[in-house]
């Protein structure tokens, strides 16, 4: 009797173990069901981190070369600043050159003598013929720049030392001998002449150009027997200035 309770003890303890057990296994499966059942989330989630990550470096790469790029236009300005600079201060210099040229110029132009006259004879017709010869004394003075001309006397007297452009018209209105001497100091150094058949209006005009001293004179003479005419409408004149300092 004690053997079969014994046994049946046995039974029921080994039935337990294997309800345990089968319970155990059916936890197992649960643990392999849900970890099959979140394997398939997880293998869903790794793309889309797969995806995120490039993405990520590609914008960071974007931004680099963008950077890279700023860099080099800046460093592009920065060379165009430098060479518009350069620029700025090569036509500085050169202004500020032009401008001390010009200042330099302007005061030697103001310092250097200023010499000019025009003048012509008289409103009373005819002067000469006459036994001497006479200074033609040109009365009606128009320019007289330095004040070189002197209309009282008919000389004009060079100022300084330089070289002088004279320039003179003769009319003669009738018949007969028409010219003048050119004297320097007391030099003659031209005579024109010219014989008139008829009472008709004839010029003649010359010019020279002397070196003078400060002080020399030049004046014009009618030769003695000769004749000129001049009136209101300035038919003979006298004029010269000064062409250049030395």
């Amino acid at each position: 009797m004690r053997v079969v309770v014994g046994l049946l003890l046995l039974l029921l303890g080994l039935c337990g173990s294997g309800a345990q057990g089968e319970g155990g296994g059916l936890g197992e499966a649960g643990e392999i069901s849900q970890f099959q059942e979140k394997a398939p989330r997880d293998a869903a989630e790794e793309p889309t981190t797969k995806q995120t990550t490039p993405d990520i470096w590609a914008e960071v790469r974007a931004l680099r070369d963008m950077v890279v790029e700023l860099k080099v236009r800046v460093d592009l300005l920065q060379r165009e600043n430098s060479e518009l600079q350069t620029r700025l201060s090569s036509s500085e210099r050169e202004l500020l050159v032009s401008k001390s040229r010009i200042d330099q110029l302007e005061r030697q132009n103001a310092e250097r003598p200023k010499v000019a006259f025009y003048a012509a004879l008289t409103d009373a017709g005819y002067v000469g013929p006459q036994n001497t010869d006479i200074t033609l004394k040109y009365s009606k003075v128009f320019t007289n720049i330095g004040n070189a001309y002197n209309p009282a006397t008919g000389f004009f007297i060079a100022p300084v030392r330089g070289v002088y452009y004279f320039q003179f018209t003769v009319c003669g209105n009738h018949t007969g001998l028409v010219g003048v001497y050119v004297y320097k100091n007391n030099q003659r150094i031209m005579f024109n002449v010219e014989w008139k058949e008829d009472a008709h209006f004839k010029y003649f005009t010359n010019s020279v150009v002397l070196e003078l001293m400060a002080g020399d004179k030049v004046h014009l003479v009618l030769p003695s027997t000769f004749a000129v005419y001049d009136s209101v409408d300035n038919h003979s004149t006298f004029s010269g200035s000064l062409l250049f300092a030395l």
